[in-house]
């Protein structure tokens, strides 16, 4: 069965106060940045932090009573875990996770604070699902798939919704696709009730399972390679959701992790926004390409659930890809004065030391030498290009590891 636009309002209707109506945040520095006149909307600020509490609080509440006794069960790694752990809470009704091994710890813990039994099964998502449809028919559970569902994509074709009553003349619409329940939801939503505006799909480049079905024409497996966006990493899109997508969508685009990175950074620094890296690909596609100059543009920003480590990470190279954090390795005589000298010039630079490690004892590193591995902090590429040439004008010997 093919959701229809009647399904979406249906969903927006039965959503009550549980299912946030997020906002659209016009962004002055993205808008001069891209070109384009930037809008954001926020689903980083949905309850459980991601847009698939949408879909999974439509498709539990729609359960019969019968169905509803016998409990759900899903495989997720991350997203889709949380928003039917919170459902089947507010429904009060039993609910199993089945996420792999290698989960995150901290969504594990999110899981099942949510009051859900969460069962570690399997190293990937495959096998994961493998176990949960398992448990399904031992049980009697119902499954509930993460995008291949038509009251899962009616309800997050809400969004759709959301972002044309909020700006009736929005021109082109930016989201990321996984297996493409968000985009199929919101491309008959937009498409309903306009089909003049362009939605464009944006995947990761190490997967771009959706982008090669549709150039071929048929369902085709692809990816595998490691990316930092796990929330659209899919090898194989749904059926339902290929089918539409493939029908309604004005293109897809790639994206890679180094333009996902910037587009977090940015996001953080300039607007305060903690988004994860799957729902960063819209605007990491609309910064680097700048595709739309002067047209009204939504970028949805799907979830905000990342890794703390990870998010550590993104600001180190976010700074580093600006120019604004240089990592140098120095070679130097080991005698007194020394490594004053290259500090005076880094004071002259006006640059901070964040980091210092001193090496003698390395084997790469010969007896009367010491190697420095410096962190420096600048204000931009300008000020750190500066100080790199007046180091080789010093005959510094040194490696740039940024």
């Amino acid at each position: 069965m093919n959701p229809t636009f009647a399904e979406i309002e249906k969903a927006n209707s039965l959503r009550g106060n549980e299912i946030k109506k997020t906002p659209l945040i016009h962004s002055p520095t993205f808008s001069e940045l891209t070109k384009s006149e930037v809008y954001l909307k926020a689903e980083f600020r949905q309850k459980t932090g991601s847009f698939k509490i949408r879909g999974a609080y439509y498709k539990i509440k729609s359960l019969s009573d019968d169905e509803k006794k016998h409990g759900v069960v899903a495989a997720s790694a991350g997203n889709h875990a949380q928003g039917v752990a919170l459902a089947s809470a507010l429904e009060e009704i039993p609910c199993t996770i089945v996420m792999p091994k290698n989960a995150s710890p901290a969504k594990v813990a999110a899981t099942r604070g949510y009051g859900a039994n969460v069962i570690l099964e399997g190293i990937n998502y495959d096998e994961s699902s493998a176990k949960a449809k398992e448990i399904a028919n031992e049980t009697g559970a119902t499954m509930i798939h993460a995008f291949d569902d038509p009251q899962i994509i009616a309800a997050q074709g809400v969004i759709g919704l959301e972002i044309l009553d909020d700006l009736p003349d929005v021109e082109e619409v930016y989201l990321p696709i996984g297996g493409g329940g968000l985009a199929a939801g919101t491309l008959i939503a937009i498409k309903e009730k306009n089909p003049n505006i362009k939605v464009i799909g944006v995947q990761s480049r190490s997967f771009p399972s959706m982008y090669e079905s549709i150039k071929q024409g048929a369902i085709t497996a692809s990816g595998g390679a490691r990316t930092i966006a796990d929330g659209i990493s899919v090898k194989v899109p749904g059926q339902l959701t290929f089918s539409i997508i493939n029908k309604l969508i004005d293109e897809i685009v790639l994206v890679d992790d180094t333009e996902i990175t910037k587009a977090m950074f940015l996001l953080m620094e300039r607007m305060k926004f903690v988004v994860e890296p799957a729902g960063a690909v819209s605007l990491a596609y609309l910064i680097s390409k700048k595709p739309a100059p002067g047209k009204k543009v939504v970028a949805v920003l799907a979830g905000g659930n990342v890794d703390m480590y990870l998010l550590g990470q993104i600001v180190d190279k976010g700074l580093a890809a600006m120019g604004r954090l240089l990592k140098l390795s120095i070679l130097l005589p080991d005698r007194p004065g020394a490594f004053k000298d290259i500090v005076d010039e880094i004071t002259l630079a006006n640059a901070n030391i964040v980091e210092v490690v001193h090496d003698r004892l390395s084997s790469n590193v010969n007896a009367g030498s010491a190697a420095v591995t410096m962190n420096l902090e600048t204000q931009g590429k300008e000020q750190a290009d500066a100080l790199i040439e007046a180091l080789r004008q010093k005959n510094v010997q040194f490696t740039l590891l940024t």
